[in-house]
């Protein structure tokens, strides 16, 4: 079986809603832009001709894409899961034990992680560390300059 996608049901809607603007909106002005600019005649050195089939190409390469993640697509239901331990589509709040910095990430699959928007991979270092983990147990995790450990404080949905 093709290797899962996890997804939370808000990065499910997220991809299907791209999808059907690239399907419904994008193709169809392409499209139009490829028409417009074969009007224009000898299509050899028409430089809007090429660039439209250009931005086909990576539309249609897009929707390829979005419909492979759609089929892989496991979706993860928060509803439905404990908070007692850190897992994907949970919310936690973690302290960095050397410097006391208090952090907030989302655990979510990979193809939704955002670090700059604190939601993580659970395929990321710290994503890994911290899954399964519960209140008061310490993540550690290896990096380059050493272990770097987080105190988990809080998980909710």
């Amino acid at each position: 079986m093709a290797e899962e996608m996890l997804l939370t049901k808000e990065g499910y809607e997220k991809i299907v809603a791209e999808h059907e603007e690239l399907v419904t909106v994008r193709r169809k002005e392409v499209a139009e832009r490829i028409k417009e600019a074969i009007s224009y005649g000898d299509i050899s050195e028409n430089s809007e001709y090429d660039s439209a089939k250009n931005e086909q190409a990576e539309l249609e390469e897009r929707i390829n894409k979005l419909e492979n993640m759609l089929r892989k697509a496991k979706i993860i239901d928060e509803s439905t899961m404990s908070n007692d331990r850190v897992g994907i589509g949970l919310k936690v709040r973690v302290t960095e034990l050397e410097s006391k910095e208090t952090m907030e990430f989302a655990i979510v699959g990979s193809t939704e992680a955002d670090p700059f928007k604190g939601k993580i991979s659970n395929e990321s270092l710290v994503g890994a560390a911290l899954i399964g983990k519960m209140v008061d147990e310490v993540a550690e995790v290896q990096v380059p300059d050493g272990v770097v450990s987080y105190k988990v404080l809080e998980i909710w949905k």
